[in-house]
Order: C-alpha cells, then structure tokens, then sequence
C-alpha cells in the first residue's frame, strides 16, 4: 500500500500548528492572493515561511492554493509570490487554471504542482493529460463514486497521487465552479470571495405575477434549496483508501482551530487504527461522536456511493449544530501545583464542568473547582476574550491542550 496522507485546512497559523500538532501529515493554506479563500484569515509571506519552518521541522508539508480562475489583473504580481513560495522551499502549490500552471512552469519549473478539485477532473484521460505535462497530483472532483475512482486508479501509473475530500462542506455548483455569487451580489467564488447564496432563503415568483411571491414551504421558515449537507466519511475511510485515494483531504480553511484539531484528530486516530491492522479493523462510533461536538450540518456521504439526490440536502434550515463551545487552550501546566495556565476563547464560570482533550490522549470531563486571573486573584468567571487564566485540573495536561464545555441550550 501507498502512504496515506492526512491532509487539514489552514486558515491562519495557529490552525497550521493545531492541525499538525492533532494529526496532519501535510495543511494545505492561501496567501494574500491567487487563493480560493478570502473569508479565512490567510497568511502573508513570513507567516507562511514560519508555518513551513514549524512543519519541516516536524517532518511535515505544506501546500500552497493558488487555484482561483484569474482574470488577467488577478495575475500581477504572480512571479514575484512565486519566487517568494520557492525560497520559502513550500512543498507543492495547487492550481486549477492553465494559465496559472503556465507561469508556474515558466517561473518555478522545479515546483510540485497539484491540480486543484476546482479543475473538474473526473475521467482518466484528463489526469494523463496533466501527468503528461508533469503533474503527480490531482484532486478529484467531489462528483465521483468510489466505483469511478477504483476505475481510473487502477490504470494510473504508479507515481500519481490521487487526493480526494473526505470531511467537510459541499458546494451545490460543480467542484465549487459557482456563478451564482457573481450574480446575485456580485462577490466572485471562483476568486475567492464566495457568498454561500446557496444557503440563502429562495421563494417562487410566476412570470405573470411579478411583484408577488410564493414560499416553497416544508415548514413555517420555507426551504433551503440549495443547502448541503456536510460531507464525512470516517465511517467508510477503508473503501475510500481501497479506491486508491492516497491523500485524505479535509474541508474548512474559515472553521475554528478547535474545529481542525478535533476533526483532524478524529481522523487521525481511525486512519492509525486502520493502518495498524487493515484485517480486523473496526469503526468506532465514537469517533463519529467527537466530530459531533465540533459545529456541524448533518452529515452526507456525498457522492460516494452514488448520488445521494434529496438525501444530500438539508430542507429545514441553514444553522449548523452546535452542541459544545469552545472555551479555551493549555499555554502550560505545572506538574507540582497541577494548575494549568489557559488562554479563554469562550466564558468559562466557576462551577462549569469541561472537557479537556489533546493530540495523544483520550478526553476527561472535570468541574472548575477552583480559578484564577493572570495576577492569581480568585475569580468566579473568565469573561474577556482571550484572558489568561489559572485553573487546577484534576489530570495532567500538555501545551496545545484544548477545553471545551458542553452547551446547555
């Protein structure tokens, strides 16, 4: 068997360090520019530099997006960010334009090059197409069974990766080509400014009867009718790595760092099981139950097993599930007072019972029994964002530890 990658969203530099240090073999991230995503922090070119430097020197890669579809004033600056990825030594850029690889090429001959799931490679003869020009990578398209994959992995030559998703948000448009954000607020998705108007609220309008419009009604909110589920398959991870799938792709640049860690581990934890013993492997539903406490749409199995039509969509609403919050991370611990210093992401109340869970270790629940400021007064509450606080635990914890607190609406 190949190795198989486990590869996490990075939407900012704490997410690269939360998704390497809880399980990723490789994060894929945008910079300033030329990336698919505007809504997620991003990094500048130090930040990317000190991203590739925390994963090398984990034996870890990163990987670069550079897949908008460019218009021609999209391209200025290009070779320059190029040389800046080069000298930066980033392990691979993905693309899903022509042009785009053809400045690659030229500026950078020496760079991997991966092609973008924006690229709509769904048949065997598009991906010869790229390897004959020098690429190794493709992301499939997410419209593909894991029948059609099984069909084109099995005549591909031996060094091509094949990468898919398997966790995460779908798009209604094919591969996330959407115009529909173009059109309704003129916000293009294809360079990176998507306005999800596929999740908004849609009624009827007869040609005849402008001005008046008719609710597609389900219940008394209306239908959502673009609305996807999200995608997971952590049930299913040994039919899509005996696909021939290599690299296990997971969605969400502009989710929470919680949000990585906690997939990303989850992930981790079935694929060493399954790699550690294919024969009497089993799934763990309670892996299925960790993901859970992260915000979430229910889940589908996307187009995997054929196409899921009506069961892929969510009807009633648009809001995720959300059952816990995240409250806070581990910054250090001391063994002999056992008290952890915190960094809180979300109000934290003496009282409050909380979960704490990291990248090697099983999750424990334990009551705030006692909490302090930064200055170790006392306090019954940690209600600013970000506040340092103290608290006693009653196990060890590690540095990047996070702690999150079941939600009581």
């Amino acid at each position: 068997m190949k190795n198989i990658e486990l590869l996490a969203p990075a939407g900012d530099l704490e997410k690269l360090k939360m998704a390497i240090l809880y399980g990723a073999d490789a994060v894929y991230l945008g910079g300033e520019a030329f990336g698919l995503r505007k809504a997620s922090k991003n990094f500048t070119v130090e930040q990317i530099k000190e991203g590739v430097e925390f994963a090398h020197a984990r034996d870890k890669k990163v990987y670069i997006t550079l897949n908008i579809v460019p218009h021609d004033e999209d391209l200025e600056g290009l070779e320059d960010y190029l040389l800046d990825l080069q000298n930066i030594n980033v392990d691979a850029v993905i693309v899903s334009d022509p042009g785009m690889f053809t400045v690659i090429k030229k500026t950078i001959p020496e760079m991997e090059i991966h092609i973008s799931t924006q690229a709509s490679v769904t048949n065997f003869e598009t991906i010869m197409f790229w390897y004959n020009l020098g690429v190794k990578r493709i992301v499939l398209a997410r419209e593909l069974s894991l029948k059609e994959i099984s069909a084109i992995t099995n005549r591909l030559p031996e060094d091509m990766v094949i990468e898919a998703f398997v966790h995460g948000a779908m798009c209604m448009s094919y591969s996330g080509r959407c115009l529909i954000s173009n059109y309704m607020v003129g916000r293009d998705a294809n360079r990176g400014d998507c306005a999800q108007p596929c999740r908004f609220k849609y009624y009827v309008v007869e040609e005849t009867r402008p001005g008046e419009y008719f609710p597609i009604e389900e219940h008394d909110e209306g239908t959502f009718l673009f609305n996807s589920k999200d995608l997971s398959m952590i049930e299913h991870l040994p039919e899509v790595i005996e696909s021939g799938v290599t690299s296990l792709k997971i969605e969400g640049r502009v989710k929470s760092s919680y949000y990585v860690a906690t997939v990303v581990r989850a992930y981790r934890i079935a694929l060493d099981n399954y790699l550690k013993d294919q024969k009497n492997y089993k799934y763990k539903s309670e892996w299925m139950d960790e993901i859970r406490k992260v915000s979430h749409r229910d889940f589908t199995t996307g187009f995997f097993f054929g196409n899921p039509r009506e069961k892929g969509q969510i009807y009633e609403t648009s809001s995720y599930l959300r059952g816990y919050d995240f409250v806070g991370m581990v910054l250090d611990y001391d063994k002999n007072t056992q008290i952890a210093r915190v960094e809180q992401r979300n109000r934290m109340f003496l009282g409050d019972r909380i979960e704490f869970f990291g990248p090697s270790k099983d999750f424990f629940i334990q009551s705030i029994e006692e909490m302090w400021d930064d200055k170790d007064n006392e306090i019954d509450v940690a209600p600013h964002a970000k506040q340092i606080i103290k608290i006693k635990t009653d196990k060890e914890v590690s540095k990047f530890d996070l702690i999150r607190k079941e939600r009581e609406d």
